[in-house]
């Protein structure tokens, strides 16, 4: 920041959460009476008072997430510039922000930010990340609590007394599927199942992966609850990375891993490729159509508007991903060779080469995608443009949200049918519709679920290979993140290609992949190799997962998942709510794997 002599008071229209900045919560401007005006002294004493009054004034209420600039002109008859801006904001030039600076109405050449704390309506002193240490540590002693009681049903004695009131039996020798729900008898195997290829032994779920999806799942709820109201639990505005931006890739990842491990273990037992195939397309088909017609519409405003009806979203985005990789993988499927799976004599390089037609139909995907996004013309907008439009870019090009990917929705979607608040518009003031799960960055998606099937190859190729995985799962995270590197050149603005959740940038599929590789590294010998972590609380909604997630979407605004709270300005409420809600959710889960329901489509 800075202040020069002369001039009318600036500030730049830029910052984290409506013109903030930096700055975290801070006390709120008592609005009582009209400020005086800014470009002028105080015409009365009560003026003066009231001004001096507020200059003493510290433990008063802000809006959540604002902050108190208190701004001192000694210099009589000389006007003062302020210019403003954030390094959140990038290549956007300095604005005014009247409603700030009109709300002070202070002349003083003291530049003062009252920011340092949250301060709630009473005046207490908690900062802006205790409610979240408090829900952390809750969280985890939970986690303890529930290790603990598993350690104790592992011992004999204890189990034999226990197991006199308490008779259950487990679910884990049910096959990997898809989207997460098994099913004793899975409809795309058909009925009879054909014993001949199956292995001699029952197939044991791979824990990891449920897991896995389960922790990608829940962070997903909590987001979209909320997340306390915390900036970090908000999407990036453009380029960058929050907690919110991980998770729906990690998602798609481990639905890749889970359609390589459920059609092998399908096909073993006979399904003809043809009735697989009609399986995949119908399930597809279910999957956008309940993301069209029961989560992207809200019935609460109204019956369903097809002028305004939302096209894209997560789950029309997962059907078609699943069905083009799982469409993939099925036309060149090979049996996976026992000697792999049990013995040292194939390839290093096996579960690689043997799927090269798959990985020569991804690279000519990516590069379609890379041709479309640097040297499609759009009309008003540079080529090969990536920036946010709006205010970005000095504001040269306010209607080029997204480049080539949001004109090729706005062109064949039509922009009625797009999102209409993208993250962009409150930090760089968007003035067109745009989707960040639009057509072009689906195919990036394709991508990241064929990454999460080369895993789910390394897990079966190598099976019982405990070292074998975890040195292709080591290499495959250092080789992306390397990727990643020189994409970015270590940047969240300045590189080749940035990280972007709304672009679904080719960088941002590497990052996140090479994360889900690493912590693929981290679930397989914790929970399915020394079973030192079961998966609790994550593996049960993991078993569920689409039930879960469509259930969430529908019921959000219902109670016990949402109430009126005492204070909406209030991070601690807001945390309390959305943390409740999603545990509510976890325990749904834990009740339908206990009887043993899962919602299959």
């Amino acid at each position: 920041m800075q202040a020069v002599p002369s001039g009318p008071l600036h500030a730049a229209r830029c910052g984290r959460d409506s013109g903030a900045g930096h700055a975290r919560p801070g006390p709120k401007l008592d609005r009582a009476r009209p400020p005086a005006r800014w470009d002028s002294a105080p015409e009365s004493v009560s003026d003066v008072q009231f001004f001096s009054n507020l200059d003493k004034k510290r433990h008063v209420e802000l809006k959540m997430d604002q902050a108190l600039l208190l701004i001192h002109n000694e210099l009589l008859g000389t006007n003062l510039t302020v210019y403003w801006n954030s390094e959140r904001c990038y290549h956007v030039g300095i604005d005014f922000l009247l409603t700030l600076l009109c709300a002070l109405g202070l002349l003083i050449s003291r530049l003062e930010v009252i920011a340092t704390s949250l301060v709630t309506p009473r005046g207490s002193k908690q900062t802006d990340l205790e409610p979240v240490s408090i829900a952390f540590l809750v969280g985890l002693a939970l986690i303890i609590v529930v290790s603990f009681l598993r350690f104790l049903l592992s011992l004999d004695d204890f189990n034999n007394w226990i197991s006199k009131a308490i008779n259950s039996r487990e679910t884990d020798r049910l096959i990997n599927s898809e989207l997460g729900s098994p099913s004793r008898a899975d409809p795309l195997a058909g009925a009879p199942q054909v014993e001949a290829w199956a292995p001699s032994a029952a197939a044991q779920r791979l824990r990891c992966v449920d897991t896995f999806r389960g922790i990608a799942l829940i962070i997903m709820v909590f987001v979209n609850y909320g997340g306390g109201r915390y900036w970090y639990f908000k999407h990036a505005s453009w380029n960058g990375l929050t907690v919110a931006d991980l998770v729906f890739p990690w998602f798609v990842f481990i639905m890749g891993s889970s359609i390589f491990l459920s059609m092998t273990s399908i096909l073993k037992r006979g399904c003809s490729k043809f009735r697989l195939l009609g399986k995949i397309a119908w399930r597809s088909f279910l999957l956008i159509s309940i993301g069209i017609i029961i989560v992207n519409p809200n019935y609460c405003l109204g019956p369903l508007s097809w002028d305004k009806l939302r096209i894209p979203g997560v789950l029309q985005r997962l059907g078609v991903t699943y069905f083009v990789v799982a469409v993939l993988e099925l036309l060149f499927a090979k049996p996976v060779p026992e000697s792999c799976a049990s013995e040292r004599g194939c390839s290093s390089l096996r579960d690689v080469l043997c799927g090269w037609p798959q990985w020569l139909f991804i690279l000519m995907l990516e590069s379609i995608w890379l041709g479309l996004t640097f040297l499609l013309p759009v009309p008003g907008c540079p080529t090969g443009y990536l920036g946010p439009g709006g205010i970005g870019d000095l504001g040269k090009y306010p209607n080029c949200t997204g480049g080539a990917a949001g004109h090729i929705d706005r062109l064949l979607l039509g922009e009625g049918h797009l999102y209409q608040r993208p993250s962009s518009t409150v930090l760089y003031h968007t003035q067109v519709a745009y989707d960040p799960e639009g057509i072009l960055g689906t195919i990036n998606s394709i991508v990241m679920a064929f990454l999460g099937v080369q895993a789910g190859k390394i897990l079966l190729y190598y099976k019982d290979q405990t070292k074998d995985i975890l040195i292709r799962f080591t290499a495959w995270s250092c080789f992306l993140g390397l990727i990643s590197v020189a994409l970015t050149k270590v940047s969240e603005n300045e590189g080749f290609i940035p990280v972007n959740k709304n672009l679904w940038s080719i960088s941002y599929v590497t990052t996140l992949s090479s994360f889900a590789f690493f912590i693929l590294l981290v679930l397989y010998p914790v929970v399915d190799v020394k079973g030192l972590w079961t998966g609790t609380p994550f593996f049960y909604p993991g078993m569920n997962s689409i039930l879960v997630y469509v259930g969430h979407e529908v019921f959000e605004n219902y109670f016990p998942f949402q109430w009126r709270l005492e204070d909406e300005q209030s991070h601690k409420e807001h945390l309390t709510q959305n943390t409740v809600a999603t545990a509510l959710w976890v325990l749904i889960a834990y009740i339908l794997y206990k009887k043993k329901i899962f919602w299959k489509i």
